[in-house]
């Protein structure tokens, strides 16, 4: 299986994740050509050679209107954080004429740029990520978030450059590793927030990631969200035939490498590791075991399911068996113990094959619907979110076969 494995030990920004894939193209200048031909407004873009700790990679630059935009923090980090407006006033480079742009905006430039129609559902994908993250962030709907238009064009650039790159290298799975997110603070306009700051922080839900010692923003809402869309597991490199290695370099300098580096390779099938977890219970409740099943769902399980089973002195009892990470098998352990009256758990650790997954946003006439979509070993599918189109059909007084047939449209 075609795999390309992201390592973001040094995080990730776009202008990153652009140049390490890149990188594994073979041929950097043909695709910088391309992108200069898309149809980006006012934007230019440019590979060059970059050196990090003795290693040779490459470094994207963005210019809009002939200028490169400017890092809005202090502190160290890749000087990507550049989205909702608030994050811009002190950019102080303001050409005159720019404005901000909303979501919408941003729509309308990715649907007439000069690539196919699924490069353009990808970034407006991402971009949807990034600004429901900025309009939890703010408090405001996702309508009324705007961006700063030197910033945005320069993020569309490298959101729309990866989503590029990823039709080209056309892998069948996308694994990364744990995110280095960076630590300390990183100053903008309110003043000075924490690391990851908070639009990041809300993407990167549910993804593995770490502070560490490195001082400074590592990992921006771009890539952030450019790896929440793409990405259908985190966790180490698996055993895999690589054939090209990427170094996609930052801007700033550090002890170690600021890089990610990409390795495209086959993988043997779609496996991962999992481990069962399982115990046997007859002096529970089936509202108790309906709450301990809750609470390892909330936890992030992969699964939790039920069987009925015959126990000694011919009880009636359940089966309760999860299915969650291997590295974190210990943790859902005491989970269970704490929410079951078991004095024992049996664990077993497994293979299983996976497709490709992520979460697509389709515009409908009823309204915006998540639809899941997977692919890999010869198979593509999809299917709508269950939970939308419950939602929808209950705001618009329609039948969920009526927003099904919505979606198909």
């Amino acid at each position: 299986m075609k795999t390309l494995y992201l390592e973001c030990n040094m995080g990730a920004a776009g202008d990153m994740l652009t140049a390490a894939l890149l990188e594994l193209t073979g041929d950097r200048q043909r695709f910088v050509d391309r992108m200069n031909t898309i149809g980006l407004p006012n934007v230019k873009v440019i590979a060059e050679d970059s050196v990090k700790c003795g290693i040779t990679g490459t470094h994207m630059r963005v210019l809009v209107d002939g200028a490169e935009e400017e890092p809005a923090d202090t502190e160290p980090g890749h000087g990507h954080h550049h989205h909702e407006e608030d994050h811009q006033e002190n950019h102080g480079h303001d050409h005159g004429h720019h404005h901000h742009t909303s979501v919408n905006d941003i729509n309308e430039v990715i649907n007439n740029l000069e690539v196919s129609e699924r490069v353009k559902a990808d970034a407006r994908a991402v971009y949807h990520i990034i600004a429901e993250a900025e309009s939890s962030v703010h408090g405001r709907p996702v309508t009324e978030i705007h961006f700063h238009e030197v910033g945005t064009m320069d993020a569309v650039a490298d959101v729309v450059a990866v989503c590029l790159l990823m039709e080209m290298l056309s892998p069948e799975q996308v694994i990364a590793s744990p995110v280095h997110t960076g630590s300390g603070q990183v100053r903008c306009a309110h003043g000075i927030l924490p690391v990851p700051a908070p639009a990041t922080a809300l993407i990167l839900r549910g993804i593995p990631a770490y502070g560490g010692a490195v001082k400074g923003e590592l990992c921006t809402p771009t890539g952030a969200a450019l790896l929440k869309h793409f990405v259908s597991r985190f966790g180490e490199r698996p055993v895999m035939t690589v054939e090209a290695i990427g170094y996609g370099m930052g801007k700033k300098d550090f002890e170690q490498a600021n890089c990610v580096r990409a390795f495209l390779g086959e993988c043997e099938g779609g496996r991962e590791t999992v481990t069962k977890l399982e115990c046997n219970l007859d002096d529970m409740t089936g509202e108790d075991i309906g709450f301990a099943m809750e609470q390892l769902f909330a936890e992030g399980a992969y699964d939790v399911y039920t069987q009925p089973v015959g126990m000694k002195k011919n009880r009636p009892g359940i089966l309760l068996s999860v299915i969650c990470p291997t590295g974190e098998a210990d943790r859902f352990a005491e989970v269970m113990m704490k929410h079951t009256t078991t004095l024992g758990i049996r664990r077993q650790d497994m293979n299983r094959y996976v497709l490709r997954r992520k979460i697509e946003t389709v515009e409908t006439v009823y309204g915006e619907i998540r639809v899941k979509r997977a692919s890999g070993m010869n198979v593509e599918r999809a299917k709508p979110e269950y939970d939308d189109i419950a939602a929808l059909a209950i705001k618009n007084g329609v039948s969920v076969s009526a927003i099904r047939a919505a979606v198909r449209k």
